[in-house]
Formats: structure tokens, C-alpha cells, sequence
């Protein structure tokens, strides 16, 4: 039908049959457009099968296999887009719930820190440490121990007094991405911290930290944390951090251990004496106690470690390296983790150089040592390696200089007119380096001559005696 122009007649009576606001006539057409408490707009023909179409979406089907069932088993008779958009916005409160994940006994323990009681220091302040926290997977059971920080050494230290509490240690160890032990947070591959990795190598365990923010894929130890910190040391203050660790061993035997968990329904020292045959044994030693850190190395080949000095291969020069050292061994690796050098600890302010790390073209020939320099002086010839031995043993000391300046007149003259040289100053009995400079210098260094006595041009004795007696008549 056609619209009818503003002012005319029939467009007078179009609007005189809407009803005016708050009439009753207005209220009862809402109330059939949308029912009371929705979000206004048309009533969606599916709200009749709402129930249904719930218990069809938790069995995961589709909204057009919704609405194909729907016309078959319940004679539907919307759109299949109408069901789209129901099945749209019932979807968005019905999220999927999380699955919980129970593992086999010595399989995982979970690890987390959290904020320990108050210790009153001497001074009068007060001073929160961390709680570290550990819970085996399976049975529950747990481990807490107060530290001041949550650096690599002390977490190292407080894993390892748990495995030591327990008897054994689990296969997989689940972290959040605490710095201390993870250098570089990734869900598929983590940079652990390379002491952490030399740390669960020593006891056959890995560690796999958790997705980044996603703090229930650690769960178990997220609740014991809490109930640590609410159980335990709430409303607490201690004189000293041991005091505070003495407490919570306490409290692990006399009240964790002896409680029904609320999720296994079972004594936690129960449920651990049942797993803790499944756990892996122990090393024969304690993980080793050292430090660690990255340094420059120098323009003259080593690194600096307390105050000492130690050498590295030359190739490593201006490189940064990483170094790891306890009271008697300093050992240095590469960016890739492989050992380059190992030193004996040193004393503060001394220099431990390994000779192999000195470039062939930085040894002096005084560090060679004398044998090495007479060998040298011997591949020129014979005569130059006894004119060495015989000017050392003249000469003394000073005669390893001498020695050095022999060697270097191989850079200007070759070997066999040195060696003519220290044969003629043997003949003559002189052990300065001048007197060969000199006899090098002049052509008496050649190799002399031998003299004949027989040659086509020389004539013979009877020749020049026929001649002195010519001469002799003649002169008469």
C-alpha cells in the first residue's frame, strides 16, 4: 500500500491507531513483542526449545544439526537462521568447563613461591620472605621452606632439600616462569636457566614450565601455596628465617600430612606412602655447589673471576663467555654451552695462563727455551750450533740475547753464509754477534777456495827451472 502524505487525512488515522505511551494498549503490544526481562526486541521463535537446544550444544552438535532435529522430532517451524542466532548467544554462557588432569604416583610435582610470614629483624623492622613450595601431583604431599630470595641458588637449594625430604625425585617438575629459572618464557620451546638444566641432569628429572599466564595448569601447588600461607603462617611473626623453617616442618608432619585432601578423599601420608616407591632414587652426591656469570674477555686473552685472572683460547678475544666456578676449579664455556678452558682456582690478583692459549705468533723466544733456540740455530748448519753452545758457555746470560740475534740474521742472510761465519769466528775464537755481522759483511764470509796443484794452465816445476837457468847463463 502506498504511504500516505503527512497532513492528509488517512495518515491522521495511521497514527491515531498507535496507542500512546504508558496505555495499557502500549504495555500489552511490548509485553508480545519480547518478554518481560529479555533485552528487548522480537521473541525468538526458539525459546520454546531452549532446554533442549542446551542439552544439544553440550553434546557439541551444530546449529544446523539443531535445526534439522528440531523439524523432525518437534515439528519446528523458524528459519534455520533463527536457530543460528539462539544457538549464537546460548553458546556465549555455556563455556566450556576445564579438565582437570591427575597423574600416575612419581610422574609430576608442581613447584610455586609464595609470601612467607613476617621475620622481625634486629633493627626492629620486619622483613616477608618467599615461600618455596613443592606438592607431588599424585599424592599431595608436600614440601615448604622459607628463603629470602627467589634467585637460582636458593631455589636450587630448596628443590634439592625437597628431594631429599621425599625420599626420591619425580620425572617432570611444573614451574611457572620464574626468572630464576627460566631465561626466556615460551609454551613450546623455554630457555631454561643453564645451571637449572645441569641441575636436573644431575637428578634425572626435566622441568616444563607452564603456559605464560596461565597459572592453573598449575593448580595443585596454586591452592598449597594458599593454604601455606592461611594455615600455617597466618597471624604469625618469627624471631629468625629458621625459626620460621622450623615451623613449617612442624606443621608439614603434625597437621598437612595427617588431614583427608578435599579433592582425593584420602590421608595425604597415606596416599604418599603409597607413591613414594615410584619415585626416582636419589644421586650418590649433592648437586655441585658453584657460581655462575658471563664475562668479557680481554684484550689480553683472559677473564677476570674474583679478582683472578684465567686464560681463554685466542679466537674468544673482545667475546663474551659464560664462567662457572667453586673453590677449586674455574671452568669457561662458549654461547653455545661447550667448555673452551678449565683453570685451578687461583689466588686473587694472579694470572693463570695456559700456553695453549698463547698465539703461536705471541711466543717470545725466551719462553721457548734454550734447546728450542740451539735447534733452530742448528737447522742453519753445524758450525752455527757449536758457535751458540761455545758463546753460551762464555758469555752466561747474556749469551741468550746473543742467541736471539743469531736467529734474526736469518731474516736478511741465508742460512749457509751465517753457518761459513760462525765457522771462521770459531777459527779465530771470537763469541760476539758483531764479529759475524762483520765477517758477513765482507767477502772472506765465502766459502774458500781450494788450491791445485796440477791444471792445464799452471805449468810445472821443469818449466820454471829451464827458465831460471836460461836466465842465469845469459846473464853471464
Amino acid at each position: 500500500a502506498a504511504i500516505p502524505p503527512p497532513g492528509s487525512e488517512a495518515c491522521n488515522e495511521s497514527k491515531a491507531a498507535i496507542p500512546p505511551p504508558g496505555s495499557e494498549a502500549c504495555n500489552e503490544s511490548k509485553a508480545a513483542i519480547s518478554p518481560p526481562g529479555s533485552g528487548g526486541g522480537r521473541r525468538s521463535c526458539c525459546e520454546g526449545f531452549a532446554a533442549q537446544i542446551d542439552e544439544w550444544l553440550g553434546l557439541g552438535l551444530s546449529a544446523q544439526r539443531i535445526y534439522q532435529d528440531l523439524v523432525a522430532e518437534h515439528d519446528f517451524g523458524g528459519s534455520y537462521y533463527s536457530v543460528k542466532r539462539f544457538v549464537r548467544k546460548r553458546r556465549v554462557k555455556l563455556p566450556a568447563p576445564f579438565r582437570r588432569w591427575e597423574t600416575a604416583p612419581g610422574v609430576e610435582a608442581q613447584v610455586d613461591f609464595g609470601r612467607g610470614a613476617p621475620v622481625l629483624q634486629a633493627d626492629g623492622h620486619k622483613r616477608h620472605p618467599k615461600v618455596f613450595r613443592i606438592v607431588l601431583s599424585h599424592s599431595r604431599k608436600g614440601y615448604s621452606e622459607a628463603v629470602w630470595q627467589e634467585s637460582t641458588e636458593a631455589f636450587i637449594r630448596a628443590l634439592e632439600n625437597a628431594f631429599r625430604y621425599f625420599g626420591g625425585v619425580a620425572q617432570q617438575l611444573v614451574v611457572d616462569n620464574l626468572k630464576a629459572a627460566v631465561l626466556k618464557a615460551d609454551w613450546f620451546d623455554p630457555e631454561l636457566h643453564p645451571k637449572i638444566r645441569d641441575f636436573c641432569a644431575h637428578y634425572h628429572t626435566v622441568m616444563l614450565p607452564t603456559r605464560p599466564y596461565t597459572p592453573r595448569h598449575k593448580g595443585k601447588v596454586e591452592g598449597a601455596v594458599k593454604y601455606v600461607r592461611n594455615n600455617a603462617l597466618k597471624g604469625r611473626c618469627f624471631r629468625s628465617l629458621a625459626e620460621e623453617n622450623a615451623c613449617l616442618s612442624a606443621w608439614e608432619t603434625k597437621v598437612a600430612d595427617t588431614r583427608i585432601h578435599g579433592t582425593t578423599r584420602e590421608q595425604v601420608r597415606k596416599a604418599f606412602d603409597r607413591e613414594q616407591p615410584a619415585l626416582q632414587p636419589l644421586p650418590d652426591s649433592l648437586f655441585p655447589c658453584f657460581e655462575e656469570g658471563r664475562r668479557q674477555v680481554h684484550r689480553d686473552g683472559h677473564i677476570e673471576v674474583a679478582k683472578a685472572y684465567y686464560s681463554v683460547p685466542p679466537e674468544y678475544v673482545k667475546r663474551e663467555v659464560r664462567v662457572r666456578w667453586d673453590l677449586r676449579i674455574v671452568r669457561i664455556f662458549n654461547q653455545r654451552g661447550e667448555q673452551i678452558a678449565m683453570h685451578a682456582r687461583s689466588e686473587p690478583g694472579r694470572f693463570n695462563t695456559n700456553h695453549k692459549h698463547i698465539p703461536e705468533a705471541k711466543i717470545s723466544q725466551l719462553e721457548r727455551g734454550q734447546a728450542w733456540q740451539l735447534d733452530r740455530a742448528g737447522m742453519m748448519g753445524g758450525h752455527a750450533r757449536q758457535w751458540a753452545e761455545s758463546m753460551l758457555k762464555n758469555r752466561g746470560i747474556q749469551g741468550l740475547r746473543v742467541l736471539q740475534g743469531l736467529l734474526g740474521l736469518r731474516r736478511k742472510y741465508a742460512p749457509e753464509a751465517i753457518d761459513t761465519a760462525c765457522a771462521q769466528a770459531l777459527g779465530i775464537g771470537v763469541f760476539h754477534l758483531k764479529h759475524i755481522r762483520q765477517l758477513l759483511k765482507t767477502p772472506r764470509c765465502q766459502q774458500p777456495l781450494d788450491f791445485l796443484e796440477e791444471h792445464e794452465l799452471i805449468r810445472g816445476l821443469d818449466f820454471y827451472g829451464h827458465v831460471a837457468a836460461s836466465a842465469a847463463a845469459n846473464r853471464k
